[in-house]
């Protein structure tokens, strides 16, 4: 019994008393609660009572998976565009993610509009472009052939041989200004 520490084997109150009994615990060593325990036992001994471990018989709730209107058009946003070439930016808390800016104005779209799923999307993809927000598809080059201006092209060809044509002049113009004040300083 005094080996025990469980209260399941007695009481704290129970064990102390045995202790002093078999001489362990001297009475100048008694802790100072016992004579209060003593002189005022509670009404019921405190024992211990194992709790009851049955299985579960209780279903278990699921919880219902949450949809919210937008969830849709994000989704398909993500498989139009996906999560986009920029990682997003945590640590302003003002930062909209272009995900949330096409969702709202897919929205805004929708309220004012009575476009079908398929022309809204397109419609917010148009509106967004002309905010400035370019959205580009998964899988596409990052800017297609029929896109660019051939006249664009051919001024940047244009100017690349100019520069050519400088820097070669410049070159020569170096080079004879270095011979002619070589041969004027050697005697």
């Amino acid at each position: 019994m005094a080996g025990s520490r469980l209260e399941r084997f007695g009481t704290v109150f129970t064990r102390v008393r045995d202790l002093m009994r078999s001489g362990v615990i001297r009475p100048s060593e008694k802790p100072i609660w016992y004579d209060v325990y003593e002189a005022f036992p509670p009404k019921r001994d405190p024992l211990y009572v194992k709790p009851h471990t049955r299985p579960s018989t209780k279903k278990r709730e699921t919880v219902p998976e949450i949809f919210y209107r937008e969830d849709e058009a994000r989704a398909k946003f993500y498989e139009q565009y996906g999560t986009g070439l920029r990682p997003l930016d945590l640590s302003k808390s003002s930062f909209i993610s272009t995900c949330q800016r096409f969702v709202d104005k897919y929205t805004e779209l929708q309220s004012h509009s009575e476009l079908d799923g398929s022309a809204l999307f397109e419609e917010t993809g148009k509106a967004l472009l002309s905010e400035g927000i370019v959205l580009r598809r998964r899988g596409a080059p990052p800017v297609s052939a029929e896109s660019r201006d051939p006249v664009l092209e051919l001024k940047l060809t244009e100017m690349l041989a100019e520069q050519q044509v400088v820097s070669a002049a410049q070159q020569s113009v170096s080079v004879d200004s270095e011979e002619t004040t070589h041969s004027t300083h050697t005697p």
